[in-house]
């Protein structure tokens, strides 16, 4: 596809979560110094202080964003599209796009895990819809079908068809897909991002061979997960 375009800003905080931090972040200093002028103890305002600013700094691990580049060719290769771990590697039946066997492998991603989703190969951006739906836990096999979720599909290079798939879990009420149709993508870029607890499943040919096991850590942009034939 000739040479990889590399379009990533350089994001510290993800910009999903910019507003609200900044926003809750202000509260949190106006509610302290009303807590200071109304009580002469300094006591509420120390264990507000406590109990909410560590809520903020667990808000502010979510939202982080690393900087990442895959090192290496990228031809015919499946990289991790998220930070988790391994949940699911099965032969499964696809029928709402391919109608036929494909290779799933589905990582879940916990409230403590970066939320940041990468695209997974590089290609051409053919299909992307959004579905509402559910929110049971995200790791539950009924999760890739009846949760909030969304699809996009991506035309490789050599003209495999892969779908990859975004899914809400029981806490995650947003999802984001910044992927837009006739759009070409390349591994290293954002896109979406999934806020608290969720899962991205990714839907592979039968001739692709998996790269990772049950359990297995996965770094987004930087794990193989698979190779294509």
């Amino acid at each position: 596809m000739g040479e990889r375009i590399k379009k990533l800003k350089k994001i510290r905080i993800h910009r999903e979560g910019t507003n609200e931090l900044a926003l809750s972040a202000g509260l949190i200093i106006a509610i302290g110094v009303l807590l200071l002028r109304l009580f002469e103890s300094h006591i509420p305002f120390w264990i507000f202080i406590i109990i909410f600013g560590i809520a903020w700094f667990v808000a502010l691990n979510f939202y982080r964003c690393p900087i990442r580049y895959f090192n290496g060719d990228t031809e015919k290769l499946v990289v991790a599209p998220a930070d988790g771990k391994i949940v699911v590697v099965e032969e499964t039946e696809e029928n709402d796009y391919f109608h036929d066997k494909r290779l799933m492998i589905s990582i879940f991603m916990s409230p403590l895990n970066v939320h940041a989703n990468w695209f997974p190969v590089d290609g051409k951006v053919k299909f992307v819809k959004h579905f509402d739906g559910n929110y049971h836990k995200a790791w539950l096999p009924k999760a890739s079908e009846e949760n909030e979720h969304a699809d996009i599909i991506i035309t490789t290079p050599e003209g495999e068809d892969i779908l990859v798939r975004q899914i809400a879990g029981a806490m995650a009420r947003r999802i984001v897909t910044y992927a837009k149709p006739e759009e070409e993508c390349y591994i290293d870029e954002h896109m979406g991002f999934i806020k608290l607890g969720s899962r991205v499943d990714v839907f592979l040919p039968m001739t692709a061979r998996a790269c990772v096991t049950i359990n297995q850590p996965t770094t987004g942009d930087q794990t193989v997960i698979a190779k294509l034939a």
